[in-house]
């Protein structure tokens, strides 16, 4: 089976596909940097949008463990700024499950554009999690706290500005000494704009008015928050994967929690990491779409096969992780094979 046959002509990004500690499947395709030809390649940095979540998920976990902090505790026993209208009593569980109400800087089924959010507030300003709070915290709940799943952003810039507030550490500095380090991640960070390391990609949006692409620099955030916007390669997801699965960031009692069903049967969640429900069990998986970003990475449990794919132009990694896993479910179930066999 030549899963190249599968990869779309005008696709641009990585696909990797591991099964155990075999690498079936890794390929780069696209520029990094448009006007002047530069290649993505495997170790290209890529945007990965809302998929940072399941960092900041396992960074509160870990302070769980630890005794510091309660899946429990109350976000008004945590802050000393007014909440106005939001909810005190909204728990850390809450905020991590989606299901706390609090009100959404960006939500999802008003807006359909992220880049929305800075026609009138700059994006450039938005460098740490509290210069998010002039766009939520003056809004009212969403629904009332507990009452039902509705993913959520501000909910993750929140549990962002409490491990700060418990650690006394900015949050990527934590996760970066708590996780990446510990993983070996050394290509994963969340970067500032104009601030970039080597090896980033750009990230493109395509113009229909002048039929070519800007880039998304006025589009996003200038800083990632908890919310999303951390840089990576794909071998540092592929070593994300194996030290979670292998209770190195969490005790496994701890990481089958974070793994299990939150949310009920209509949308699979568990402690930030999305959940594809399977005949016996879950499949794990994280993802995110910002504009000129999309990633997907998704763990299959039967197989032992991981799939990342991220694109630096937005494309579909959805409609193309759905073709190669349906093409991986025969080649699993197989004694053999070569995915770059035609």
């Amino acid at each position: 089976m030549n899963i190249d046959k599968l990869i779309p002509a005008d696709f641009r990004g990585c696909i990797s596909i591991y099964q155990n500690e075999k690498m079936l499947f890794e390929k780069a395709y696209g520029y990094a940097d448009l006007p002047n030809h530069v290649l993505n390649d495997l170790e290209t940095r890529f945007a990965t949008a809302s998929a940072g979540k399941v960092f900041v998920a396992i960074g509160i976990l870990q302070l769980i463990e630890k005794g510091l902090l309660h899946l429990g505790d109350k976000i008004g026993s945590f802050f000393d700024f007014d909440l106005e209208q939001i909810d005190a009593e909204i728990t850390v569980e809450q905020l991590l499950t989606h299901t706390s109400g609090i009100p959404d800087y960006f939500d999802e089924s008003v807006m359909t554009e992220y880049e929305e959010l800075w026609y009138d507030f700059p994006n450039y300003r938005i460098r740490s999690n509290k210069d998010l709070l002039p766009l939520f915290i003056h809004k009212p709940m969403m629904y009332p706290r507990g009452s039902k799943f509705q993913y959520n952003n501000t909910g993750f810039v929140v549990l962002a500005m409490i491990l700060e507030k418990v650690t006394g550490m900015a949050f990527d500095r934590y996760l970066e000494e708590s996780i990446f380090i510990p993983c070996k991640m050394i290509h994963t960070g969340y970067y500032e704009l104009d601030r970039q390391p080597a090896k980033c990609a750009s990230n493109y949006i395509f113009d229909k008015e002048r039929n070519d692409y800007r880039t998304n620099i006025y589009s996003v955030d200038a800083k990632g928050t908890g919310a999303g916007g951390a840089f990576t390669t794909i071998g540092d997801i592929r070593l994300f994967w194996k030290n979670l699965l292998s209770y190195q960031l969490l005790s496994p009692s701890m990481t089958e929690t974070m793994l299990s069903n939150r949310s009920g049967e209509s949308q699979c969640y568990g402690y930030g990491i999305w959940l594809k429900k399977t005949e016996n069990d879950y499949n794990p998986y994280f993802q995110g779409c910002d504009p000129g970003v999309s990633f997907k990475s998704a763990f299959d449990k039967k197989s032992q096969i991981l799939i990342t794919i991220v694109s630096n132009y937005g494309d579909d990694v959805w409609k193309l992780w759905r073709e190669v896993s349906a093409n991986l479910e025969h080649f699993s179930s197989a004694k053999g094979g070569d995915l770059n066999e035609s």
